[in-house]
């Protein structure tokens, strides 16, 4: 028997349950994982809200760091005893111990350790995706990025200054401003006392950004697309203040011929090469000190429920993990 967090109905933080449950062995492609330490992502509050659904029952949580107990008969590239990370799969890392097909599976790296690996994955592969894939982002940008004091946010900010990009980020509180800055922000933006719109056409001369990220959703949408350029690109890849409204294409895109996207990892991360491809990128940024994790706040797993309570009041400035 093995400890992991449950959802029996979705809801709020309440509906998370500490439960006992019994792992079998793993399938020919599966590795059985003791986790070490888990990573906390605002995605995880979708799952157990409803926004996202799921089947239930279900367990909870995408990304974690820890040691191989256990590996399917096909599996070749990984051995009992390996230290992995690993984002993604069905939700269910918040656990003593969790079964995930071997794809995702990632070796950490010497000098990284699991805090920091279970920290990173989910953010570090969204922001891999975001700025080298969805739009892949050069020195000769104009990036406006919301919520940029977050758990992405603050990874996005420090890889994209590497690239060189002008990046203006937006931030909900007067406190967040010097974190959007320390984290490579050129221009911040309180978007709670300033209109962000008229902000970002004074700072571009009214020639507006290559590009917007936003993961922040219904608040912000309609004003994103008003401070693209023409052909610029909006990619809309979270909701934490609520699923945007239908989208009328004649009205919000075509009058500066935009593009609209909406990216998921389980898109950008389809197969193993694709897995490793983006790992091995955002642990070089990591070991060549492009990209500094800080991690904000730890919880005991069975902390569960105060965990979101602060993820979901804006708490948490910060990756934030749970100790196994």
């Amino acid at each position: 028997m093995t400890k992991a967090i449950i959802i029996k109905k979705q809801g709020g933080p309440e509906v998370l349950e500490l439960s006992e449950i019994k792992l079998g062995a793993p399938g020919n492609n599966e590795i059985k994982v003791k986790n070490i330490a888990i990573g906390l992502n605002y995605i995880d509050t979708y799952h157990r809200s409803g926004l996202y659904p799921v089947s239930l029952p279900s367990g909870i949580g995408l990304e974690a760091a820890g040691k191989i107990i256990e590996v399917g008969s096909d599996v070749k590239d990984l051995s009992v005893g390996d230290n992995v990370a690993y984002a993604g799969g069905a939700p269910s890392a918040y656990a003593e111990e969790r079964i995930l097909p071997a794809h995702l599976g990632v070796r950490i790296p010497d000098g990284i350790s699991h805090k920091i690996a279970a920290c990173i994955m989910t953010k570090g592969l969204t922001t891999h995706y975001l700025l080298c894939k969805t739009y892949k982002l050069t020195s000769k940008d104009i990036v406006l990025f919301h919520a940029a004091a977050g758990g992405v946010g603050q990874v996005f900010s420090q890889w994209a200054k590497g690239i060189g990009c002008k990046l203006i980020g937006t931030v909900g509180s007067d406190e967040k401003i010097a974190i959007a800055k320390e984290n490579g922000c050129d221009h911040v933006i309180n978007y709670t006392k300033q209109d962000f719109v008229k902000e970002v056409n004074n700072i571009t001369n009214g020639s507006g950004v290559s590009v917007v990220y936003d993961g922040v959703g219904k608040n912000t949408f309609k004003g994103s697309v008003q401070c693209l350029k023409p052909r610029g690109v909006m990619v809309s890849f979270g909701n934490a203040s609520g699923p945007l409204d239908p989208l009328d294409v004649p009205k919000d895109l075509q009058f500066k011929s935009l593009f609209f996207t909406r990216p998921t990892m389980k898109d950008y991360y389809t197969n193993r090469a694709e897995v490793v491809e983006g790992s091995e990128k955002l642990f070089e940024q990591i070991k060549f000190g492009k990209i500094k994790v800080k991690i904000f706040k730890e919880y005991a797993l069975a902390d569960a429920k105060q965990a979101h309570i602060d993820l979901e009041s804006r708490k948490i400035n910060g990756p934030a993990i749970f100790l196994v």
